[in-house]
């Protein structure tokens, strides 16, 4: 029994679900965003395909990584690298949950969000995993696209057609996940250039990686706003974007501005750490906001 539990656990940690959280929230944003009605049900099966394709995702990613995974210390726990599963049964468990899941949007949603979810788990494995990651210091600015259709199909899932509104929800996380990812980069640069990972702070330097850290702080600051001039949000959302805004620059700032390399790696920690809370703040809001407004 106790065997049983393990492995349903360690496949469980294949999916990373703290990864899949995120997706899961974001996409749910996308669906309440939506101005058309979606039945409880049907919103139900959009958001445990879209977790189940991120899973897979996940799954495929660890997959293709075992190598990478076992030498560096953020990821040799990973159950591949333990030993707890083996690499064709991740490999498995990731196509059967891809095709899964898309099958089942397609059938039970409708066949836009299916699609897009087929180009999300086609872009993070494909795109970033296999091809972008290992050859390119840009891998994240452009895998990162992966992290922002969730919401796209979340909207697609209700709606069934695309809008200004769902893209402005990608373009924040699409522009927000360079600065983020890359913070993490800094305060784990030893870890990637052991494995050969050219991630920017091993190719261009830490100076120029601070420099792109915190001209994306701007960009994702400025494409934060949008949802108030487009009504897709209040005022108060606005101010509460602001302040977020000021704070994720100030640091971003502070972190370009330091030279002491310990110092460099806490403030890379806790801008890194600061950013997930920026993203979760800005979509919760907008999700509270949402449904406010259906009660009126």
């Amino acid at each position: 029994m106790t065997d049983q539990i393990s492995s349903v656990n360690d496949f469980y940690s294949l999916m990373k679900p703290r990864v899949m959280s995120l997706v899961i929230f974001t996409a749910l944003v996308g669906l309440i965003m939506s101005p058309d009605n979606i039945h409880p049900f049907t919103a139900f099966i959009a958001l445990l395909c879209i977790a189940i394709g991120a899973g897979a995702s996940g799954a495929l990613n660890m997959w293709y990584d075992a190598d990478i995974d076992k030498e560096m210390k953020r990821t040799v726990n990973r159950p591949i690298p333990l030993g707890l599963i083996p690499k064709s049964e991740a490999l498995s468990f990731g196509l059967v949950l891809s095709f899964g899941s898309i099958f089942v949007m397609g059938i039970v949603v409708n066949w836009y969000s299916a699609l897009f979810l087929a180009i999300t788990i086609f872009f993070y494995i494909v795109i970033y995993t296999i091809w972008l990651k290992r050859r390119t210091p840009q891998n994240i600015v452009i895998g990162g696209a992966a992290g922002a259709f969730p919401p796209i199909i979340g909207w697609l899932s209700a709606s069934g057609s695309l809008s200004i509104e769902p893209i402005i929800l990608f373009l924040i996380i699409f522009m927000w996940t360079p600065a983020h990812f890359w913070a993490l980069a800094l305060d784990i640069s030893d870890d990637y250039k052991k494995v050969g990972i050219p991630m920017m702070p091993n190719i261009v330097g830490s100076k120029a990686t601070r420099r792109q850290i915190l001209i994306y702080a701007i960009i994702t600051s400025f494409v934060a706003v949008l949802p108030f001039f487009v009504n897709m949000a209040s005022v108060y959302y606005l101010i509460a974007v602001l302040l977020l805004n000021f704070i994720f620059i100030f640091l971003s700032c502070k972190l370009y501005y330091t030279d002491t390399i310990k110092l460099q790696k806490e403030l890379a920690k806790k801008l890194f750490i600061y950013s997930i809370f920026y993203l979760f703040l800005i979509f919760a809001i907008l999700l509270i906001e949402a449904i406010v407004k259906s009660f009126i």
